[in-house]
């Protein structure tokens, strides 16, 4: 995204604004500025204005002497009118709100839900000052580069069956980059995208449940898109990387939210009709880590064995030496 441009990320537009580009759209060709003026039921003085305003958020149109105008190309910013052009899902992206900058999207999430926000929500932000990572960590969210979202989901099943959703997202996620940037992706327990060996995305799920039901869950994105070497903290505990530095070329955003959307949409629906089984088949054979020896960093301890599998609960199952089989919930894992 252009320099100038990057402060209108997050703003949408206005509604003569939208449907101005969806006449370019659907003619796809030159379009009068009368027949704009008689379509929006403007003057030929505001439908200027609006050419002005579209381009000043990186709208190439072209302004053709006694024939009218025509879009050429549009930016890659993200906003609700950019995501929804094109998207054909049936539950993700069913309402998507798009912020310049926000402390947390899932937390912003979190909060619609609790507000009845409705299943398939987004919500994306251009930046974020508090992103969060695993084990408290923080997730540096630079601006106009990655792809920060949520999506609030409301299926039915009980609380313990949520990680399955955490193997569904990072199925999703690893599918959208290889569709996208033609990248061959490894998912690491329990929910990182890894390209050559290096980070290029993390997940965190939130959950508001109750006994025996789940209330919503927040599936949480972070995916490293075009952010460049220097924009990277010094003091990372792990390899991190871009799918920018890794295939050589910069991803258009908005294409990666239509694949991610489109296999958070494919995915769900295979879960709500199939189960499990499919999504942790494939999320095992992206994985990998079956028979591998490995060592597993938490605050507390350090484990070092043989991984055995992964249980009901998500955990992973590590074959000690001396024959004991350890369950972990959550920490860093090494393979040797």
């Amino acid at each position: 995204m252009r320099e100038g441009m990057r402060h209108l990320a997050g703003q949408n537009l206005t509604s003569i604004d939208q449907r101005m580009l969806e006449a370019f759209r659907a003619e796809g060709k030159v379009v009068s500025g009368e027949e704009l003026s008689t379509l929006l039921n403007v003057s030929r003085t505001a439908i200027w204005k609006h050419i002005k305003a579209l381009r000043a958020f990186g709208y190439n149109i072209e302004a053709l002497p006694s024939q009218g105008y025509r879009l050429l190309s549009s930016p890659d910013i993200l906003i609700p009118t950019e995501i929804q052009a094109g998207l054909a899902t049936s539950r993700a992206g069913k309402n998507i709100i798009c912020l310049p900058e926000t402390d947390s999207t899932n937390l912003v999430a979190f909060r619609l839900a609790e507000d009845g926000a409705e299943e398939g929500t987004v919500v994306i932000a251009d930046a974020q000052s508090r992103g969060k990572g695993r084990l408290g960590r923080e997730w540096v969210s630079p601006r106009g580069v990655n792809l920060y979202c949520s999506v609030i989901l409301r299926p039915s099943i009980p609380p313990f069956s949520a990680f399955h959703l955490t193997f569904l997202s990072a199925v999703a996620v690893a599918r959208a980059v290889e569709r996208t940037a033609s990248l061959s992706t490894r998912i690491k327990w329990p929910n990182d995208i890894l390209v050559n060996g290096r980070k290029i995305a993390g997940l965190l799920n939130d959950m508001s449940a109750e006994t025996e039901k789940i209330n919503f869950v927040i599936l949480g994105i972070g995916v490293n898109l075009n952010m460049r070497r220097e924009q990277f903290p010094g003091d990372l505990r792990h390899p991190a990387s871009s799918v920018l530095l890794e295939g050589g070329k910069e991803v258009r955003r908005i294409s990666f939210v239509h694949a991610l959307l489109a296999e958070l949409d494919f995915l769900y629906d295979l879960y709500l009709t199939e189960g499990e089984s499919p999504i942790r088949k494939e999320w095992l054979d992206r994985c990998r880590i079956i028979g591998q020896t490995v060592t597993v960093s938490s605050r507390d301890a350090e484990l070092t064995g043989t991984v055995t599998g992964v249980d009901e609960s998500g955990a992973l199952l590590i074959r000690l030496p001396d024959g004991r089989e350890e369950r972990v919930l959550s920490g860093d894992v090494k393979i040797l």
